[in-house]
């Protein structure tokens, strides 16, 4: 028997985007730790920017450590609406690549987020599919949806 979906009952302050996600989800990573690397680095400025001011390739870098999800999905949702393929700084779909391997206990409860998710990569499936017949990350894209399908 499949276990009862529960659907997403997030709800964003009305200037949510306006605020950091160290503000949002209440949790203070602290100082830099001394001789890091690049991402440790940028993870931790990226917690304090504003989500208004976060671009594709915030949003890539901090989804694809699964960090801020429940804030960062939407935001990546509406950037892949206006561009399926947006890409941060390695390859066009990067973005795309990143939400379809986040976290898959995000999806199971943010049921509604994975519905719209599935709904945008099937009505820009020809982009995809052009995407796939170019270049390895397309179809790299292509395997990953289906295992994002697989979640809910």
């Amino acid at each position: 028997m499949k276990k009862s979906k529960i659907k997403s009952k997030t709800k964003f302050e009305n200037n949510w985007l306006s605020k950091s996600l160290e503000s949002l989800e209440k949790e203070f990573w602290g100082d830099i730790p001394k001789d890091e690397g690049y991402l440790v680095t940028t993870c931790h400025q990226l917690r304090k920017k504003q989500l208004k001011e976060f671009n594709t390739e915030d949003l890539r870098i901090m989804i694809g450590q699964n960090i801020g999800l429940r804030f960062l999905i939407p935001l990546a949702l509406k950037a892949l609406n206006k561009n399926i393929l947006a890409e941060g700084h390695l390859y066009e779909g990067d973005l795309l690549k990143m939400v379809l391997t986040s976290d898959p206990e995000y999806w199971k409860i943010e049921i509604d987020n994975w519905t719209e998710m599935c709904n945008l990569f099937r009505s820009r499936i020809t982009e995809i599919e052009k995407e796939a017949t170019e270049y390895d990350t397309g179809r790299k894209i292509l395997k990953a949806y289906k295992e994002f399908e697989k979640i809910n």
